[in-house]
C-alpha cells in the first residue's frame, strides 16, 4: 500500500509497471519491500549487506534475483523499466554505492533511472549494526564496531551525507523519496546531512513520511 499510494500521490499514476523503487533492507519489517514491488507491478532494487538476510528472502520466494554486481543490476533495471516487468532485485551491498551509482547513471547519460525512492535500514540503532557504513565491507565494519565504536560511529555519519547527497541529486531531477520510520531522516539531520526543509523551521524535512504523507 505504501509503494503504492507512493505512485498515486507523487507520480500521478495507479499503474506502477515500468516505474522503479530503490530502496534497502531485507531484514525483519524491511523484508516485504522486495515482495510489495512485485506486487505494485514496479521494478524494486533493495540493497542489503547481510548476506543472510538476503539469502533468506530468496529462499522464501519473497524476492526474484540476487546480485553484489552494480553494472548487472543496472542492466537488469534498465530491461524491467523497458519492459514494464514486475522484477525484486536484491544487491547485495552497501545501499550508498547504489544511489552513488544512479547518480553517475544520470551525469553521464542524462537518463533519471529511480522513480520512488526510500530506506528501511535499522536507524533507530545507527551506531550498533543498525546502519553499516559504505567505506567498509560488512565483515570488516562489524570487526570495527567492537574494536572502535568511536570510528564506526564516525564513518556511519559520514556515509549517511553521502547518501542523503545522491538522494537530494536524483530527487532534484524528479524522483520522489519518503521516510519509512526508521529514523533515517533524524540520523541523516544528526550527521550533518542536507535533509531539511527549506524556509521550514528544524524540525520539517524535505522528504515526506510514509505515515502522514502516504498512508494518511
Amino acid at each position: 500500500l505504501t509503494v503504492l499510494n507512493a505512485g498515486r500521490r507523487y507520480l500521478k499514476v495507479e499503474d506502477l509497471s515500468g516505474k522503479v523503487f530503490v530502496t534497502s533492507g531485507l531484514g525483519g519489517m524491511s523484508g516485504a519491500q522486495a515482495k510489495a514491488a512485485v506486487i505494485a507491478g514496479c521494478v524494486g532494487i533493495i540493497a542489503e549487506v547481510d548476506e543472510a538476510a538476503l539469502l533468506k528472502r530468496y529462499k522464501q520466494g519473497w524476492l526474484m534475483e540476487i546480485s553484489n554486481n552494480l553494472d548487472h543490476c543496472i542492466a537488469r533495471l534498465r530491461d524491467a523499466r523497458k519492459n514494464k516487468v514486475a522484477l525484486s532485485l536484491g544487491y547485495h551491498g552497501n545501499v550508498v554505492d547504489l544511489w552513488e551509482r544512479l547518480v553517475y547513471e544520470l551525469d553521464t547519460t542524462g537518463e533519471l533511472l529511480v522513480d520512488l525512492g526510500s530506506d528501511q535500514t535499522s536507524c533507530h540503532n545507527p551506531f550498533s549494526g543498525g546502519y553499516y557504513p559504505v567505506q567498509l565491507g560488512f565483515e570488516e565494519a562489524k570487526q570495527l564496531l567492537s574494536t572502535s565504536p568511536g570510528k564506526f560511529r564516525t564513518l556511519v555519519q559520514e556515509s549517511l551525507r553521502r547518501q542523503v547527497a545522491a538522494i537530494n541529486r536524483l530527487a532534484d531531477k524528479g524522483m520522489f523519496f519518503w521516510d519509512y520510520g526508521n529514523a533515517f531522516l533524524l540520523e541523516a539531520q544528526r550527521a550533518g546531512a542536507d535533509v531539511e526543509k527549506r524556509g521550514a523551521n528544524k524540525t520539517e524535512f524535505r522528504y515526506p513520511s510514509y505515515v502522514q504523507h502516504i498512508m494518511g
